[in-house]
């Protein structure tokens, strides 16, 4: 199907490497981050389940003929199929019948409850996450620096230009959601603004059918937004709750709002490390606490670009989650995971790629170039102490993101320093 402007993304090679090995992809990821645009550029037919046209009748037709949805030339599209879940089973089954490779794309902006659905589709439909645009992909980041390499311990010296502090802001504060993309910048707080409108007053009664209340909804999410790249517990999200509006809510509640939230593709959470599988390091367990974009979390909390630069600290924070929204999408091209470390012993790292051979890297994000020295010397405790322990597997690579500097090297000890927005994949 031809696509006339469109915008590649990253995940490109990857939708196109699982249709050549798998009969289905399903490409999940929040709304209005460019799944269909995309899925729509790989097929050569389509149908749109959340399209209004004829009183819904996609839907309709997908109720009464789930085989009609599936007739068309492959792969073919099937938009927001979770409108349907039985459509899950039917290209399950197809895929079964032809044993041709490549046959169907699923789009899906929520994980539905699986009542009616029978099979997990396990070695025919294949899954891949979708993100909002990473620096790189929208234009705002120069590519100069391959995180691949740089996790290969390849980097070859360059000045990267400045970093304007009010731009950096802006960044965070618009997001990647390619619709911001053009708009003026007085606008870009409105996308997500009615985003979290969208989600919170139809999509999370839509999952499941179950009304609940949307105005401790929207506290949780402005808890999370004050707790954003840490690793709040649930207990401390709901003292935050209590403390901030003086609302009574339970920890069982909070815990299936969060579910609901992750099901919605509203929250990507930054998952532990453990340096190797048999170290006798003791990791925490604890998520550090992440929205799909920071945006998100600059709307709830009502943040300009002037009220970020006057407040650096709360801006060190939403800058580090805009390193690992874009982090996530760069690993994930080559193959790599993103983690965070913190052990019993009070050692933390802020990011870890996992690449496939099980080496790693550890990564320091610093808003301000004065903190690359603290930063770097951190990090070299950190391997060297892990390096002494049992079992210990150090970091292969140390390096160090900053948000200001204007040049990308390596130290004299050996650290790497690059700005987020001379990286790619």
């Amino acid at each position: 199907m031809e696509t006339k402007h469109y915008k590649p993304r990253i995940i490109d090679a990857n939708i196109r490497e699982y249709l050549g090995a798998f009969g289905a992809v399903c490409i999940e990821g929040p709304k209005w981050c460019g799944k269909t645009w995309s899925s729509t550029y790989h097929s050569r037919s389509a149908i749109y389940l959340s399209d209004p046209g004829n009183n819904f009748q996609n839907r309709k037709l997908a109720e009464l003929a789930p085989k009609a949805v599936l007739e068309g030339e492959t792969p073919r599209l099937i938009d927001e199929w979770q409108e349907y879940p039985p459509l899950w089973d039917a290209v399950r089954h197809q895929v079964d019948v032809s044993g041709e490779p490549g046959q169907f794309i699923l789009t899906g902006s929520a994980t539905p409850i699986h009542k009616g659905i029978m099979h997990s589709g396990a070695g025919r439909i294949a899954r891949l996450r979708m993100r909002p645009m990473s620096l790189y992909e929208s234009g705002d980041s120069s590519g100069q620096i391959s995180l691949q390499e740089l996790c290969g311990g390849t980097l070859a010296p360059a000045l990267t230009g400045e970093v304007d502090l009010r731009h950096l802001a802006h960044l965070i504060i618009r997001g990647g959601w390619p619709a911001s993309l053009k708009r003026k910048a007085g606008h870009a707080q409105l996308l997500p603004a009615e985003y979290l409108r969208a989600v919170l007053e139809d999509d999370v009664y839509r999952i499941d059918g179950i009304q609940r209340d949307s105005a401790k909804m929207r506290l949780l999410l402005r808890s999370l937004a004050r707790n954003i790249s840490t690793t709040a517990s649930i207990s401390k999200l709901k003292q935050d709750i209590q403390t901030d509006a003086c609302e009574d809510i339970d920890e069982k509640t909070i815990t299936t709002y969060l579910n609901i939230f992750q099901r919605l593709f509203l929250l990507e959470n930054q998952p532990p490390f453990a340096a190797h599988i048999r170290s006798s390091v003791r990791v925490k367990q604890a998520e550090k606490r992440h929205f799909t974009d920071p945006s998100l979390a600059c709307s709830l909390l009502k943040i300009n670009e002037d009220m970020m630069v006057n407040d650096l600290n709360t801006m060190g924070f939403l800058f580090e989650s805009l390193c690992i929204r874009d982090l996530q999408i760069y690993a994930e091209s080559f193959g790599a995971q993103v983690f965070h470390y913190q052990d019993y012993k009070g050692r933390e790292v802020d990011a870890v790629i996992q690449l496939p051979d099980g080496q790693w890297c550890a990564i320091e994000i610093k808003l301000g170039a004065r903190q690359i020295d603290s930063a770097a010397k951190g990090l070299l405790k950190l391997r060297d102490s892990i390096a002494d322990e049992t079992n210990g597997r150090p970091p292969a690579t140390l390096i160090v993101i900053c948000g200001l500097t204007n040049a990308a090297y390596q130290r004299e000890d050996g650290v790497f320093v690059l700005p987020l927005t001379a990286l790619r994949p």
